[in-house]
């Protein structure tokens, strides 16, 4: 499921936006009337669509652009005169006044997008630095060391507290050394 958060200087906008996409089967991560909220939800969540309408009160659509992280996709809610800064940089438009069926098969569309985009960044996993490796292979040995583990025994002890915890077998393996002192 794509994360969506929606982002109007007006609250009761927002809302309304929220509500048609709700209405129509999308799940709703969070209702922004600020930029600085809506980068926040965003620094919390892997990729997503920002719905968004053209000013707010902190900053313009193209500084939160800026600002976001880079799975992010944005729709840019605004009237036709406001789209000059969108053709070059990847943001999406829909024109305002707003229709429900514009809006909804533009956010499905971005949502498809963003799922095929998630799949393919899933089949092709990130290859480990030297550094990385290097961290890795220390934490096994030292587990390996202290615990008389064996070095298959260490490894998946490392991979499932990384599952258990949410974090990457590197932030585990740096744990596994800060916790025996190294």
């Amino acid at each position: 499921m794509t994360n969506i958060i929606v982002v109007f200087p007006r609250i009761t906008d927002a809302k309304n936006i929220r509500n048609l996409l709700v209405k129509s089967g999308f799940a709703v991560t969070a209702v922004c009337t600020t930029g600085a909220q809506a980068i926040t939800y965003a620094d919390q969540l892997n990729d997503g669509i920002i719905v968004c309408g053209y000013k707010f009160p902190d900053m313009m659509y193209t500084e939160l652009h800026e600002c976001l992280p880079k799975h992010f996709d944005m729709l840019l809610v605004a009237s036709r005169g406001k789209w000059e800064d969108c053709r070059d940089n990847g943001i999406v438009c829909v024109e305002m006044p707003v229709r429900v069926y514009d809006l909804v098969n533009t956010v499905g569309m971005m949502s498809e997008t963003a799922e095929r985009r998630r799949r393919k960044r899933k089949m092709h996993p990130r290859l480990r630095s030297d550094e990385d490796t290097r961290l890795i292979r220390e934490a096994k040995e030292l587990l390996m060391a202290r615990n008389n583990m064996s070095e298959e025994e260490a490894y998946r002890y490392i991979q499932k507290c990384s599952m258990d915890s949410g974090t990457n077998m590197v932030e585990t393996a740096q744990m596994v050394m800060r916790l025996m002192d190294i």
